[in-house]
């Protein structure tokens, strides 16, 4: 364990979710759930279809319009 608070962020950086191995996978459910949400609320109707990666992609792009996943 390490008090470098750093480390977690160069030991898991954020992947382009274009290079996921799993990204060509269907979206899972909690990433359908949370997109139905964010889409609702942008006044969107909800993807069908997605992959993992798509669905994380419109996730970012949503939470932006949303105000949502803002810290």
């Amino acid at each position: 364990m390490t008090d470098d608070p750093g480390q977690a962020a160069r030991e898991n950086p954020e992947k382009d979710p274009s290079q996921w191995v799993t990204g060509d996978e269907p979206m899972t459910g909690p990433q359908r759930s949370y997109l139905n949400t964010l889409a609702r609320e942008a006044g969107e109707d909800p993807p069908d279809n997605l992959t993992k990666a798509q669905a994380s992609d419109l996730i970012d792009k949503l939470q932006e319009r949303t105000g949502r996943g803002q810290g």
